[in-house]
């Protein structure tokens, strides 16, 4: 599921309501913003890594997102602005429904749905060579598309009515 929609909008909620109303909803739903991982890390995070990888690796490495979300759903926010040759490394495990953590040379597999979402036109970051073809196509099996509240006036009335109490204080 691809999820699109401008930044503040729900998306993540959205995911969350998908995950819960699934057969999975009893096993792991992580969230992680793509755009808010440091590119160097974001691979040790998404995949996890051997011990030894890298100078201060963990002993006995670190079990990366994928492994932890095993059997449940992974929602990988602000997908466009994964760096691409990460991209290439998601597809694989898209494809093989395994991963490698850093340093390995054995993967292990999963069991994980993957719900994104972003707020930028993936197709226009494809042409601009900024977004793999074949990883759009991946993703996007099925959109959906989230209106701003300001294009959506008629909920506006549901979430006032939801968000203000409804019994009014008097003074004194």
């Amino acid at each position: 599921v691809l999820i699109i929609g401008e930044s503040g909008t729900g998306k993540e909620l959205f995911a969350q309501a998908i995950h819960n109303g699934s057969t999975r909803q009893t096993e792991p739903f992580l969230a992680i913003n793509c755009a808010a991982i440091p590119k160097d890390l974001i691979a040790s995070e998404l995949f996890g890594y051997a011990e030894g990888a890298f100078t201060n690796a963990a002993k006995g490495g670190r079990k990366g997102k994928f492994e932890i979300a095993h059997g449940g759903t992974i929602f990988l926010d602000e997908i466009g602005d994964m760096p691409l040759e990460l991209q290439a490394h998601l597809l694989r495990v898209l494809e093989e429904k395994e991963v490698t953590p850093v340093g390995s040379s054995h993967s292990k597999p999963v069991d994980i749905r993957i719900i994104a979402a972003t707020n930028k036109d993936l197709f226009q970051l494809v042409q601009e060579d900024k977004f793999r073809l074949d990883l759009y196509y991946r993703l996007n099996v099925i959109s959906v598309n989230i209106p701003a509240l300001r294009k959506r006036k008629q909920d506006v009335e549901q979430f006032t009515k939801h968000f203000l109490p409804t019994k009014t204080f008097s003074q004194g």
